[in-house]
């Protein structure tokens, strides 16, 4: 049996890898067009900034080497041109010698992965732009910033590239400006959740310019750098530019062979990776699959799937019945000091799938309050209301926010419902967590709410909660938590004077409580409820509340540009 693999990487190099581990007389030939045919996306921007000093260490594998263990025909600056299902061949040009030849396959595997998305903007193409997506975009950026010692980049798009460039352009001594269309980074967060994101961002001196839509670049006069234009404001000027905006499925030769196609261009596959002709495989990047919650058609540009799909198409090839289940994306990033991480799917998505969600949000400490070092994190659990079907988490924080959601991402996989994370045997010990681990605690909420013993009101009410005159409004901080900041309208008893002073409130009077991270007003709404009162609790107490409302209002109050201030 010969296969031949289009693309190496994280799909076809897996592939590639389990192939000869299963069936050791195959013949496997891989074609990559890049001079790299295994080499870590994710740790690109790391070189940039010099945390990852040796280029070599962004190489998993070279040619000799995976030659060497796999017995793997690995042929660099190599370029598909056409596929030929017909007489199952693929053409090939060697972009070193010009030579162009056909090679014959049993079974082919495409894993051409995924592209930078490049609209048709004038100056996409100047010297000072770039993009990030390949050992060589790395190398051409990295020779660039040495070379001519750059004193500003900005950064169009504010995914996981652009923001770890960011970070990493920062990192450099850099002035950095990100531009992003919506008005929010990273979008795998709802818009609550990324305030935190924002305030990291804008804590390091990353300047935010959200909202404001990209229309090219063009050269400053003299050559002394680019002026990115933008929608209806004055150039940003800078000395570099990255066009990091997301990325489209490299499918052209998918297309050109008559393979069924999907969302955005991708390949069409069933869950054993087969496209829609005979003996062809898709993995990686350039591949349609299924959310995992939602069921619905996703392109999810991940390492993880990648390497997933690479193998199952693989244990296909060899005959082993192996399925991929479809992504829920789960994801991880490092912001500065801050560490974000979503799984599933979030509010905004979810809303836009017509599921009915609802959301608990808690700010736990990493592990036990009494052991020192401990650091607060923000969660949200999001879950479908009357199944509680768990759907979804985003957490940021500074410990311990990747160990919480792999848990959640676990769960979320193994179809458990949001009241069943109180029941986990999660490990303990005062370093690492408490006995009532941040996901168990997610679990008893949720189980309160679907008891009724918890009650919530959310930030989307609050407008209309402080025009009502047939609410109370209780604030069950401190004194001093109160004087350094509250929302004007509350009235202020604090939770452990709360039972002497129920006669200050009305009986006839819905109350809806605040404190600091929602776990007091939790106490003080039992207490109400335990006297006669209808009681809600806010989520996410007044931490979330002062860093979401202080998010708005500097993206409301930005310059004409859209730009921080």
């Amino acid at each position: 049996m010969k296969v031949v693999i289009v693309g190496g990487v994280a799909g076809g190099a897996s592939a590639a890898a389990r192939l000869r581990r299963l069936d050791e007389r195959a013949e496997i030939v891989v074609f990559e067009r890049s001079g790299y045919i295994s080499y870590a996306n994710c740790g690109l921007p790391y070189y940039i900034g010099g945390t990852i000093a040796d280029p070599e260490a962004l190489t998993l594998q070279t040619p000799e080497s995976f030659h060497s263990r796999f017995n793997v025909d690995m042929r660099v600056n190599h370029e598909v041109t056409a596929i030929h299902p017909d007489r199952k061949t693929v053409s090939v040009k060697n972009l070193v010698t010009g030579e162009e030849f056909d090679e014959p396959y049993d079974k082919l595997i495409l894993s051409p992965g995924a592209k930078p998305t490049q609209p048709r903007l004038p100056g996409v193409g100047l010297a000072r732009v770039f993009t990030l997506r390949t050992v060589e975009d790395t190398f051409r950026m990295k020779e660039f910033v040495d070379m001519q010692q750059p004193c500003s980049a900005v950064i169009a798009g504010g995914g996981f590239i652009g923001l770890e460039l960011a970070e990493n352009l920062r990192e450099l001594g850099l002035e950095v400006t990100i531009v992003q269309r919506p008005q929010q980074l990273m979008k795998p967060f709802d818009p609550d959740m990324a305030a935190f994101i924002h305030a990291e961002a804008r804590k390091h001196g990353i300047k935010l310019a959200l909202g404001q839509a990209l229309e090219g670049f063009q050269e400053a006069e003299d050559d002394t750098g680019v002026e990115v234009l933008l929608a209806g404001c004055q150039p940003l000027h800078a000395d570099m530019a990255v066009l990091a905006i997301g990325v489209t499925p490299d499918t052209a030769l998918a297309k050109e062979a008559g393979l069924e196609l999907g969302i955005k261009g991708s390949i069409l596959v069933n869950d054993h990776m087969e496209t829609s002709l005979p003996d062809i495989y898709a993995v990686g990047d350039a591949v349609q699959v299924k959310h995992l919650v939602t069921g619905e058609d996703a392109l999810i540009s991940l390492a993880g799937p990648a390497n997933k799909q690479g193998r199952i198409a693989a244990d296909n090839i060899c005959g082993l019945d192996s399925c991929y289940k479809g992504s829920q994306g789960s994801s991880v990033i490092k912001v500065f000091d801050l560490t974000a991480a979503a799984t599933g799917i979030n509010m905004t998505a979810a809303k836009a799938a017509g599921i009915d969600a609802d959301c608990v949000i808690l700010s736990p400490m990493s592990h036990a309050g009494y052991y020192p070092g401990g650091k607060l994190m923000t969660m949200k659990v999001v879950f479908e209301k009357d199944t509680y079907r768990l759907l979804g988490a985003q957490i940021v924080g500074y410990e311990g926010v990747d160990k919480r959601i792999d848990v959640l991402a676990c769960a979320i996989f193994a179809g458990l419902r949001a009241t069943e994370l109180k029941d986990l045997d999660l490990a303990y010990a005062p370093p690492y967590s408490s006995a009532k681990d941040p996901v168990n605690m997610a679990g008893f909420m949720i189980e309160n709410i679907e008891e009724g013993i918890l009650k919530q009101w959310h930030l989307q009410q609050l407008d209309e909660l402080l025009e009502n005159p047939e609410v109370t409004l209780l604030d069950v901080r401190t004194p001093g938590e109160f004087a350094r900041g509250h929302i004007e309208g509350f009235t202020n008893i604090p939770v452990d004077e709360l039972r002497e002073r129920l006669g200050e409130l009305d009986p006839a009077k819905p109350v809806y409580v605040i404190c600091q991270s929602g776990l007091r007003s939790y106490v003080a709404c039992r207490l109400l409820a335990g006297n006669g009162f209808d009681a809600y609790n806010f989520a996410g107490g007044y931490r979330y509340y002062e860093t979401v409302v202080r998010d708005r209002a500097l993206i409301q109050s930005a310059t004409a540009c859209g730009m921080d201030q």
